[in-house]
């Protein structure tokens, strides 16, 4: 357990990889104004 440890999530910071125990948050929240977009 520790920086080696590829399942925690020390070792998954240490070596800058994602997985389950360090998820990769790919839904944010979103800006609460987006710029507006032109439509036809």
């Amino acid at each position: 357990m520790g920086k080696g440890d590829i399942r925690t999530r020390r070792g998954k910071l240490f070596r800058g990889s994602y997985g389950n125990t360090r998820r990769k948050d790919t839904n944010k929240p979103k800006p609460a104004n987006p710029a507006p977009t032109k439509t036809k």
